[in-house]
């Protein structure tokens, strides 16, 4: 199992009974290997240093660091898979966000599908978040090592799980596809785009290494030296704003927070005001 740093993995990873037991002394289940994304590494794993694995875990765009792959870099991930025999799953939660040439979905990838699931919903462009649909896709192409589809096991956990999203739901996501639909979802997306270079300018003029926000609506902050959680602490307390510390995405984010761009427009300028007298 490796796992890119996102609680919502780990979580679904313990639940299936596949992590091993917790190790307290390091923090961490003994069958989970995180890919440290650090600027350091352009926000993408050596993929020399990471073990075999059965499953991956990628997020692209990415949460918490706002970060898109490169299509060289996807490139090496589904070759790295195809050597390894291991299954991507691929989250493409943020694509429409992405406003340069990277990969908004995996299968844009030559092989990809042999190696590759992609899940994606409607909740960062639609207000979805507290309605819940989204969607997969397994290509038939995607193979457990005997040959039996994937597809096959997921339909049947799926549909074991529970019966499917209500009427109601469904005919809002077949709304959000229609022509209206697409252009009220892209006028969203762009007000938050807004939003995040707001935050983005806010923090490059108080002189802190920023990334992220050109691809993602969150703006990962560097605080060098300092705990993530004390950072967090510090906003909350003498600016009654919440961000999110690093460190709760998995190791790799500790001396950053996560500043998210969702949020009314007036919110955002007041946040920004407020930040910069803190930090002046």
């Amino acid at each position: 199992m490796v796992e890119a740093p996102m609680k919502a993995y780990v979580d679904s990873s313990v639940i299936m009974g596949q992590t091993g037991l917790f190790q307290m002394d390091i923090e961490k289940y003994g069958n989970i290997e995180y890919m440290r994304c650090s600027p350091e590494n352009g926000f993408f794993p050596n993929l020399s240093t990471v073990s075999r694995a059965d499953i991956i875990f990628f997020c692209s765009p990415n949460n918490p660091t706002g970060s898109a792959a490169s299509r060289d870099q996807l490139t090496k991930l589904v070759q790295f898979a195809r050597d390894n025999g291991s299954i991507i799953i691929y989250d493409s939660a943020y694509a429409m966000y992405i406003s340069d040439d990277s990969p908004r979905t995996i299968f844009e990838i030559p092989g990809a599908k042999e190696v590759a699931l992609e899940i994606s919903s409607f909740s960062k462009y639609a207000g979805f978040t507290g309605v819940r649909l989204g969607w997969t896709v397994i290509p038939k192409e995607l193979l457990f090592t005997d040959g039996f589809p994937v597809a096959k096991d997921f339909n049947r956990i799926v549909c074991t799980s529970f019966n499917g999203a209500s009427n109601v739901v469904q005919a809002g996501g077949l709304a959000c596809l229609s022509p209206d639909g697409l252009k009220a979802m892209k006028d969203v997306v762009s007000f938050y785009q807004e939003n995040t270079n707001i935050l983005v300018d806010t923090f490059t003029s108080l002189g802190f290494n920023v990334y992220g926000g050109n691809n993602a609506p969150y703006v990962w902050v560097h605080f060098p030296g300092r705990s993530s959680w004390d950072v967090f602490a510090e906003i909350l307390e003498k600016t009654h704003l919440v961000t999110t510390p690093g460190s709760g995405f998995g190791p790799g984010g500790e001396g950053f927070i996560r500043v998210s761009a969702f949020g009314h427009r007036e919110n955002v300028l007041e946040a920004s005001r407020r930040l910069k007298q803190l930090f002046k």
